[in-house]
């Protein structure tokens, strides 16, 4: 099965990783990217010696492509010459103009790809010469530009502009959602959700059983998580904190509810706050439901752990047999 955006990448299957934040490691990148994937690493926010380890370290478990996520609501010069000298030849841009920076990226012999919240800007990116445009719609996990569902988003974009491929974003975890995103123009799928369900993943045991154990209804767009990155809207499990907040009246920051209590530490990340923008990682200890959980509402349909590869295969088998369902319905 294979797309605009696996000609353009280099890829067997029009999957994409999404980077996750800090859930986005060298072991899960490689794994997406070996079952035929594109594996991305979330490196915006990680200093430039750690930034070289993970691409050395994904460069060491696989040969194939793979991508670095960078976010433009923060500045990301040093981080991007640092991807060229390590040889990294996919760029994902977020939250921002791609427009400064695409000409370098270029220069380098890489290809960008920019996440976008609706057609204007998509088309303002591929006007600026981004490759590969990602239409986020607003059922996605963690941090959310957009407001328009992926249904009527996707199209949107998709003719806005082609001919340049379009990866679909928000509420996809499994087959029959890659199905259906490609029956609306999109040349593959941006999953992040079902992803997090990965054994490969870096995050808590507990953030993981609780993804497992949520329903679509069990998320909630806010701006509450806050602390690191404010005014950045984000969809999150509704847990603790999210409903003592609403149950006191949603305050503004500064007024919630057991603000700049420290609810776990790590040796990664120090001391994790109420209301900081943070991913519960595996050395985390104390109150990790709590803590920011990201998740998109596609995670009622995320149902065990898996491996990364067998994640990749199920979902192309099953898209595969939509299809080839649907294309016996057409024919009848």
């Amino acid at each position: 099965m294979r797309t605009a955006l696996c000609d353009k990448l280099g890829i067997e299957r029009p999957i994409i990783q999404a980077p996750m934040g800090g859930a986005s490691c060298p072991e899960l990148a490689a794994a997406v990217s070996n079952a035929g994937g594109l594996g991305m690493l979330a490196l915006w926010s990680v200093d430039l010696d750690g930034l070289r380890r993970q691409i050395r370290e994904t460069k060491a478990l696989t040969q194939r492509p793979f991508g670095v996520n960078l976010n433009l609501a923060f500045d990301q010069q040093e981080r991007l010459t640092a991807c060229f000298e390590e040889g990294v030849s996919i760029i994902s841009l977020f939250w921002g103009d791609p427009a400064p920076l695409v000409g370098r990226i270029h220069e380098a012999g890489a290809l960008v790809l920019h996440s976008t919240p609706d057609a204007t800007d998509a088309r303002q990116a591929v006007e600026a010469g981004v490759d590969i445009i990602v239409a986020q719609g607003w059922e996605a996990g963690g941090h959310v530009r957009g407001q328009m569902t992926s249904l009527s988003l996707i199209p949107s974009v998709v003719d806005a502009v082609a001919p340049t491929p379009v990866v679909a974003a928000g509420g996809i975890a499994d087959g029959r959602g890659l199905a259906a995103v490609l029956a609306l123009g999109a040349s593959g799928a941006w999953i992040g959700t079902r992803f997090l369900a990965a054994k490969e993943a870096a995050i808590h045991p507990r953030y993981r059983e609780l993804l497992l154990e949520a329903t679509g209804t069990d998320t909630v767009y806010t701006r509450l998580f806050d602390g690191s990155w404010p005014n950045a809207p984000h969809r999150v499990l509704r847990n603790s904190t999210v409903r003592t907040w609403e149950a006191a009246g949603c305050p503004a920051s500064g007024s919630r509810p057991g603000e700049g209590e420290v609810l776990a530490t790590s040796p990664l990340r120090g001391e994790l706050e109420r209301y900081r923008s943070v991913t519960p990682g595996a050395d985390a200890t104390g109150d990790i439901e709590a803590l920011s959980l990201w998740a998109g509402q596609g995670v009622g349909l995320v149902k065990r752990v898996q491996g990364a590869a067998e994640i990749v295969h199920e979902i192309m088998d099953e898209a595969r047999s939509v299809l080839q369902a649907c294309g016996t319905l057409a024919a009848s």
